[in-house]
């Protein structure tokens, strides 16, 4: 950034000429999904991949919506003001997200129609519409609707006799204006665009797909006989899933979420997605009902539900899709049917998914202590998990067993409410001890515990991770895990489960960091003591790997630590609140994102101490962002990580991620991000030019390969 683009940051904001400290979250978190918006219309990216961007950006916008657009109209029927450090009022900064939004439908029509359309018609895959389809193919096409869709389509005429249907959150709908014949009278029909098991048909032709919505929409005569259509409108709604319920009374959890779940599903509409030239009169009837403004309606060209292009991007296509990759069994876990307990013993495990294998690491370590006769309890915390979770019937085989087995079922998990209620009752009917969380925080950490009848006594084994307890999104998330049997971290987790299940307000912990306690404080102080020991001969530095950063007191902390010369180096893949490189302000920090194959989601935070070794410095992974929630209003939980080799490789993955020439985008003053200029100088074999992802992948592969040498050896 120049000098002058600097100065032009430093006069900008409020009316004295200072800057504005902090950043607008959404305005932010929408920076971010313009990124993966980018994956989607890079050449480098195989098209089946750009495809599945698409639909990760949507669906991103749809959630984006639900939660944050649903919060900040609730803020605006309750009269609030703007937030403290914030110039907007909720209402002005709707208008910002609608401008922001609209820009990025644009982009995504414009990469969707004119790039990948075309693209992947040259790759022999269709995406129709009914006027693409061969004679031969609308036949298909309509015995297939006879057969599987007609029978349970429910038109729902609105008129003086009949309501105006309830449309439920998410569901593509058509609006049909029909009238009689001979009667000018013009008459409002809905009909719900069914999931058959989805919304895309698959023609017999080949990889050619056509949406249901447009099958139904070329066949309404069968649903609507002697009438006259005039008009077709498509529509979508998005409703807020905004709804909390502050009486967080523990005994009745269970009960409150049931009916938080009831109430989202009746929740106010937030959103009206229709074709751009829809036509006006349908689209003011539908807000009428709905309770809209026209600027809750949003024109999405093509597909405004591009989840539907999902079976399209797992079409079977390498030459397509990134090559195929299968995590990697970390080293010294190789030999068949190994004691995981007696590799913890010997010394810590860092694992690094999904470079290394979730299902031979973490799940092994929860199917181990349920088969092994001298373990005799096992506590995991649940945040989300798979709908096929191999946790589950693993603790339910323990408990069954006889092994005392205690878990902490977060009820509260956005989106996996119902998911987790299940999981919750099925544990329950089997014995396990099941706690719901702690009364007014929802329990975000994520660890587990192994206690074990050895010869020389009962001893701890532990799994600290940064990422759920998901099997299938441990293929597609970066995280890091640490097992380990210190019992400095093992009895301090021994606490944490007593604080989270029990009635335990221990608020000191030996090693970890704990949230909602201390965990906050210890930051602040490691940041302070960069400061203290900043000198020439030791300048001091902060890197820190987050998902989002959007705490104030952390943001302030770091602001004073670049002033006094500490280098603070973020990589920070969602939305930063924080703003980089202003003179005066924040010279000394940088903000990096890093998007791609896979999510960016681990946490990993190192502080140098002023040390001349970079691993004599403190690192840290876990499961807590430096947001206000994770830090005051969850329950999370940071372990540091003091074995030198696995200190040594938390090293390798911050060099790797700050290194990166080709995946990297640089954050501007503004809160604009800037893809990162490859540096000329770079030949192509450098590891930089490879991007993170196919970096660490080939790390992984030849560190497998040198342990297989050196056991043939």
């Amino acid at each position: 950034m120049t000098k002058a683009k600097q100065e032009e940051v430093t006069t900008a904001g409020s009316e004295d000429g200072s800057i504005q400290r902090y950043l607008n979250r959404d305005l932010s978190w929408l920076e971010f999904n313009h990124r993966v918006l980018q994956l989607a219309n890079d050449p480098l990216t195989p098209l089946l991949e750009r495809v599945r961007f698409l639909t990760i950006f949507s669906n991103n916008l749809d959630e984006f919506f639900m939660k944050r657009v649903g919060g900040l109209k609730r803020r605006i029927d309750a009269g609030a003001g703007a937030l403290v450090g914030e110039s907007d009022s909720p209402k002005t900064l709707l208008g910002k997200i609608r401008d922001r939004v609209e820009m990025l439908l644009e982009a995504q029509s414009s990469i969707y129609g004119d790039s990948i359309i075309p693209l992947l018609r040259e790759a022999g895959i269709g995406i129709l519409s009914w006027g693409d389809l061969t004679d031969e193919e609308r036949s298909e096409a309509e015995e297939w609707y006879q057969l599987n869709v007609f029978p349970i389509l429910t038109p729902l005429a609105v008129d003086p006799g009949h309501r105006f249907p309830f449309i439920s959150n998410m569901s593509v709908s058509l609006g049909v204006q029909l009238s009689r014949p001979g009667d000018p009278d013009e008459l409002f029909a809905r009909v719900k665009v069914p999931e058959v098991p989805s919304r895309m048909l698959k023609l017999s032709s080949g990889d050619r797909y056509i949406p249901v919505r447009e099958i139904i929409a070329h066949n309404l005569e069968d649903l609507f006989p002697g009438m006259r259509i005039m008009k077709v409108l498509p529509f979508r709604v998005t409703r807020n899933a905004d709804v909390e319920n502050e009486n967080e009374d523990a005994e009745d959890l269970l009960v409150q979420i049931q009916q938080q779940l009831r109430e989202r599903r009746f929740a106010k509409v937030v959103r009206l997605q229709v074709p751009p030239g829809a036509d006006q009169k349908m689209v003011q009837v539908l807000c009428d009902e709905l309770n809209l403004e026209m600027a809750d309606v949003y024109e999405s060209q093509g597909l405004f539900d591009f989840s539907v292009l999902d079976e399209v991007a797992d079409l079977d296509r390498p030459d397509l899709s990134y090559p195929r990759w299968t995590p990697l069994v970390p080293k010294g876990l190789s030999v068949e049917e190994s004691d995981l307990f007696s590799v913890i013993r010997s010394g810590d495990v860092l694992v690094h998914h999904p470079y290394e294998s979730f299902d031979a690491t973490v799940e092994e370590f929860i199917k181990q202590a349920a088969a092994d006769p001298k373990v005799l309890c096992i506590k995991q915390t649940l945040y989300r998990t798979s709908g096929d979770s191999p946790f589950i019937p693993n603790l339910i085989r323990a408990a069954e067993s006889g092994k005392q087995v205690a878990v902490l079922v977060e009820l509260r998990a956005r989106f996996d409410e119902a998911r987790n209620i299940e999981w919750a009752r099925k544990l329950e009917d089997a014995g396990v001890h099941v706690a719901y969380g702690v009364v007014g925080l929802k329990t975000h950490t994520k660890t587990s515990l192994v206690i074990r009848q050895e010869s020389g006594g009962i001893r701890s084994y532990a799994h600290i991770g940064t990422g759920n307890y998901n099997s299938k999104t441990a293929r597609l998330y970066e995280d890091v895990g640490l097992f380990t049997a210190d019992t400095r971290i093992t009895s301090d987790l021994i606490s944490l489960f007593n604080y989270m299940t029990g009635r335990s307000r221990q608020r000191d912990y030996e090693k970890l960091l704990v949230a909602p306690v201390a965990m906050k404080r210890r930051f602040l102080e490691l940041i302070e003591r960069e400061v203290l020991l900043h000198s020439e001969e030791r300048p001091g530095r902060i890197i820190a790997k987050m998902n989002q950063l959007e705490d104030r007191a952390m943001t302030d902390a770091l602001y004073e630590a670049a002033r006094a010369g500490v280098q603070v180096d973020l990589i920070v893949r969602g939305f930063c609140c924080l703003r980089p490189g202003v003179v005066g302000l924040s010279e000394n920090i940088r903000v990096f994102s890093i998007v791609g194959r896979f999510l960016e989601h681990s946490r990993i935070f190192w502080f140098s101490g002023a040390a001349e070794d970079p691993l004599d410095g403190d690192f840290f992974i876990g499961s807590a962002d430096w947001m206000y929630r994770n830090l005051h209003a969850r329950v999370e939980a940071i372990t540091p990580v003091e074995g030198r080799r696995q200190r040594k490789r938390l090293w390798e993955i911050l060099q790797t991620l700050l290194g990166d020439q080709v995946q990297r985008w640089d954050m501007q003053p503004d809160g604009s991000f800037v893809k990162t200029e490859p540096d000329p100088a770079l030949s192509p074999d450098d590891p930089r030019m490879l991007g993170t992802h196919q970096s660490l992948m080939n790390l992984a592969m030849d560190s497998v390969s040198t342990a297989a040498v050196t056991s043939q050896d």
